[in-house]
């Protein structure tokens, strides 16, 4: 569980922190870091294209090993890490031809353990083996949507899908938003939960630290004069005098779909809003 501080500013009162006692003291491994270059949400001219987003710390990319970039090749887990560009941890993982690479950390995998991606390896947390292969009630993470292109969801904190059988060339997976869908079964996907499942508990206490991540201050449209945003103006607390939100484009704002018709859509057998009702 998130750990809580000792307040002794106001900041601090209702502030957490993650435990990190079960990773390793060590610096990241400098073969597998690259620097990122900082946009701050602005474009080629200096002017804010995306915002809200901006001055964040500096930090390293740790390059992770999504796919199967070391297939059939036993590697032991040698270091748990911290990664500042996402919500789980990170193994270093040591493989049998000396090589090192980055993965993404299940729950409860350890320094010392031993972990194999093959297509048919064995159901044990860490490995990483074709979704045709994986026993009904088995929790995965880090899944390909397509066979050979990396694992594309369900890799933030404390996630898993849990895989509920088998249909002909596809796998049925109940994914962690409620929604039940097939992907091709020569896909591959790691067995566990992802590492850091407290991360959904913790609070940051105060403004300066979503500052340190990136996030610039995001205003009210209807606190807003009227040339800066289509809510804007109005004496004391008026309504935005809109029969439909808009973006400060004067765009239609949260009722139209933005999401296109795409040829997965056939693939999801029951939505994450039905599960809602």
């Amino acid at each position: 569980m998130p750990i809580f501080k000792k307040p002794v500013t106001p900041g601090q009162r209702k502030m957490t922190k993650l435990d990190f006692s079960m990773l390793t003291k060590k610096e990241p491994e400098k073969s597998l870091l690259v620097s990122i270059k900082e946009k701050a949400g602005r474009d080629n001219k200096g002017r804010i294209s995306v915002r809200h987003k901006g001055g964040r710390v500096k930090r390293m990319y740790r390059i992770i090993d999504f796919g199967e970039n070391h297939i059939g090749l036993k590697g032991k887990v040698i270091a748990l890490e911290y990664d500042p560009n996402r919500t789980a941890f990170i193994a270093l993982v040591e493989y049998e031809n000396k090589e090192k690479a980055y993965i993404l950390a299940p729950h409860n995998l350890k320094v010392g353990d031993e972990i194999l991606c093959q297509q048919e390896a064995p159901i044990k947390i860490g490995n990483r083996l074709k979704l045709k292969n994986i026993p009904t009630g088995v929790q995965v993470y880090n899944i390909e949507l397509m066979p050979l292109k990396g694992g594309k969801i369900v890799r933030s904190a404390g996630t898993s899908a849990t895989c509920m059988g088998q249909d002909g060339k596809y796998t049925i997976l109940k994914m962690p938003s409620g929604e039940i869908r097939k992907i091709n079964n020569e896909c591959f996907a790691s067995i566990g939960v992802v590492s850091n499942p407290e991360n959904r508990f913790r609070k940051i206490g105060k403004a300066g630290i979503s500052r340190k991540k990136g996030k610039r201050p995001a205003v009210r449209g209807s606190a807003m004069n009227p040339v800066d945003h289509p809510h804007g103006g109005g004496e004391g607390r008026t309504g935005i005098g809109l029969k439909h939100p808009k973006t400060p484009w004067g765009k239609p704002a949260f009722i139209s779909k933005t999401r296109k018709k795409k040829w997965t859509d056939k693939l999801i057998l029951k939505s994450r809003k039905e599960n809602k009702k």
